[in-house]
């Protein structure tokens, strides 16, 4: 095995909620979310402080969409990008859950989810929220240039998320389940030297075939095995080189199942360049439209794999290349858990 590990309790998927911001909400899938917000600073007198209300507001709908207090969550896992993860810290603050802060980049929203199931799988835990935040104007000003600067963005830039998504794991039959997590494969730093942080999508893209190839490995399953195929934030450019890297591995994706958040969010007339990006991007298309399709019925076994770009404005400004990462997890709907 090569980072796959195998669920044997199948956590249950309860609950998901999704809260979007403005420009999101004028996107393809703005009828999915739970609340879209108009303002970008939410009330709030900073971009920061929004993000935080962002997250905090993704966690508290999700719990209470469960019909759950705070106090029947046994912990909290979560990120965002902002140094220190100060938007999942600061709402964790006001929630009172017990918390374990998680920083994967664009990553997070999988990486919560993968150590949240293993933490209920084990027994360590009945209830784990699961949750990842961005803001694109708190992202721009930490890692670009500030909003006031105007600067041109390239064709292969992508357009940070603006908001939160939140999912509820849980062993106890007594909460519906909307799916149930079987495996997780826990990503490996990958990195083939792309240096431009404005070609993400390029950076990520290796990392996301080493983590799908060992999944395939290590499972025995092919693409053709799962309905939905699901990457966090590569863009147009990621999502076109993940094709091509699978197909030079012998493990084509198949075009029709293979879906990229980043391109879901946004329509083209709203010129986001290479598509969306951000740890609110995976988690909102996740916890809205993903989920409503698992409970439909429509998918049955969904793999979803968001990835992250493991660099620093300091790590940029050395000249350093982007390393990437990305974690998966498998869903499965009860009819699929009860075949192969």
């Amino acid at each position: 095995m090569q980072g796959t590990i195998e669920l044997r309790r199948r956590p249950r998927l309860c609950m998901g909620a999704a809260i979007a911001g403005k420009k999101e909400g004028e996107g393809p899938l703005g009828q999915a979310y739970d609340r879209i917000i108009e303002d970008d600073l939410f009330g709030e007198e900073s971009w920061e402080k929004a993000e935080c209300r962002f997250f905090y507001t993704a966690a508290d709908t999700c719990i209470r969409k469960a019909g759950l207090t705070n106090q029947q969550v046994d912990v909290m896992l979560g990120g965002d990008l902002l140094n220190q993860i100060t938007s999942a810290s600061m709402a964790a603050r006001e929630l009172k859950i017990p918390f374990l802060g998680l920083y994967g980049a664009c990553s997070t929203m999988a990486e919560s989810l993968c150590i949240g199931a293993m933490l209920v799988d084990a027994g360590h835990v009945r209830t784990a929220l699961c949750a990842a935040s961005s803001h694109f104007c708190s992202a721009e000003r930490q890692y670009r240039f500030p909003l006031e600067y105007g600067n041109q963005r390239t064709p292969t830039a992508q357009w940070t998320v603006t908001g939160s998504g939140a999912s509820l794991l849980s062993c106890d039959e007594h909460i519906p389940a909307i799916a149930h997590c079987t495996h997780v494969t826990i990503g490996r730093v990958t990195d083939l030297g792309v240096a431009d942080a404005n070609n993400m999508g390029a950076a990520m893209a290796p990392a996301a075939a080493d983590t799908l190839v060992r999944h395939f490995v290590d499972t025995g399953r092919s693409p053709a095995d799962y309905d939905l195929i699901v990457t966090g934030d590569l863009g147009r450019v990621g999502h076109d080189i993940l094709m091509e890297l699978m197909q030079e591995r012998g493990m084509p994706l198949i075009f029709e199942r293979y879906m990229d958040c980043g391109l879901q969010v946004f329509s083209p007339e709203q010129d986001v360049h290479a598509g969306g990006s951000g740890c609110g991007c995976s988690a909102i298309v996740l916890n809205s439209h993903i989920l409503a399709r698992l409970r439909a019925g429509e998918a049955r076994r969904v793999l979803f794999m968001a990835t992250g770009a493991l660099m620093s404005t300091t790590t940029s400004q050395q000249g350093e290349t982007i390393p990437g990462i990305a974690h998966a997890i498998v869903l499965e709907g009860d009819a699929a858990c009860s075949g192969t």
